[in-house]
């Protein structure tokens, strides 16, 4: 039994979430991901008009003339949240904890799946896999998912986003829209997710908070390295390691920005301090113009 302060915490994202998705996001989600499923059917031979990327190299080479892939579109989708649970996560200066911001996300993605009567499915890990929720439909499943994305303690601190990516290859035999909410603080993701965006439509939502883009002048502060747990003290003070923090920020964020374009993985950025709804709805039209 959940004690009372959950289940009204948990109401109260359902109701918020929801009625998000009712008012702004349940159209565009359908337009957007809705038959942009597709699975191989068939190969047939090359007419006038048909895409040069849908030609099967292979068989042409083997038969001394084109061939193309025929694609069938899939009508249910399957959804399937990656939510990193770790140390990082838990940690806030404005209105919430990134943890409890990206549990909201995932509540909001959940509920534009499941009106649409698509699947969704949810894997919680840190640097390791901590929890697999299979993709299914309905209201109660998908207030499992945000329990879980709430309320789910996780045993590792570190992250691993090649790991959660190398899971849900195993769990998943058909393609699904994957989206991966984390702050990204990780090595070595770039190559795993580009193999899993050929399989998958994969997004990125990166969770910020205020304090991780600049430093403000509280003199001396101690800090704490969530994920490994090293502690050290800093002069918030000084001028000059103020504005190395602020360099350093940014040039992390253009990284992270340039390397989901490399791979062309779409990528959202989210903030604890500022609403989501607007960021959300702009990636959805992006998506809209784009296809």
């Amino acid at each position: 039994m959940l004690p009372k302060d959950v289940t009204k915490k948990i109401r109260r994202i359902q109701i918020t979430t929801s009625r998000l998705v009712t008012d702004f996001l349940s159209g565009q989600y359908e337009s957007v991901f809705k038959g942009r499923g597709i699975e191989f059917d068939e190969v047939r031979e090359y007419q006038p008009g048909d895409e040069i990327r849908s030609i099967d190299w292979n068989v042409t080479a083997r038969m001394g003339h084109p061939y193309v892939k025929k694609h069938i579109e899939e009508r249910q989708l399957t959804v399937m949240i990656l939510l990193d649970a770790s140390g990082s996560s838990y940690f806030g200066t404005a209105k919430c904890m990134k943890s409890e911001l990206a549990a909201e996300i995932s509540a909001v993605l959940a509920f534009a799946a499941i009106q649409n009567n698509d699947r969704v499915g949810l894997i919680i890990f840190t640097d390791r896999i901590e929890k697999f929720i299979p993709p299914r439909k309905g209201l109660q499943h998908v207030l499992r998912v945000i329990r879980e994305a709430l309320y789910f303690k996780p045993k590792g601190s570190g992250t691993d986003i090649e790991g959660a990516l190398r899971y849900l290859d195993s769990v998943t035999t058909r393609r699904a829209v994957t989206f991966i909410i984390s702050d990204f603080f990780a090595k070595d993701f770039k190559k795993p997710l580009s193999i899993a965006n050929k399989k998958h439509d994969c997004i990125g939502i990166t969770i910020m908070d205020p304090r991780e883009l600049g430093l403000s002048d509280a003199g001396l502060v101690e800090l704490a390295d969530a994920e490994k747990g090293s502690i050290f003290l800093i002069d918030t003070a000084n001028t000059k390691l103020r504005e190395m923090y602020l360099s350093k920020a940014h040039r992390m964020r253009e990284e992270r920005s340039h390397l989901f374009g490399s791979i062309d993985v779409d990528h959202i950025e989210l903030r604890t301090d500022k609403p989501y709804i607007k960021e959300l709805i702009k990636f959805f039209r992006m998506r809209e113009r784009r296809l």
